[in-house]
């Protein structure tokens, strides 16, 4: 699940694959902006049925957070 997580991570900002991880941070990428954080919510939910409730969304800052938010599931 972690990997197919940051595939679609890498996906959205458009990075080579290996350039996310576990330990990655919002603001380690000038491309992972509010509208990119919108899709990759998005693309969670929708690719893999994760669903992060919107207030909760908007304080995740990194990768490790979207990975708990998967472990629940």
């Amino acid at each position: 699940m972690e990997a197919k997580i940051i595939s679609i991570i890498e996906e959205i900002l458009k990075v080579p694959a290996g350039s996310v991880n576990a330990e990655t941070k919002m603001e380690d990428f000038e491309a992972w902006d509010s509208l990119a954080h919108v899709l990759i919510i998005g693309a969670l939910e929708e690719q893999l049925g994760i669903e992060i409730p919107l207030d909760e969304a908007i304080e995740i800052t990194g990768v490790e957070e979207i990975l708990k938010y998967a472990s629940e599931k």
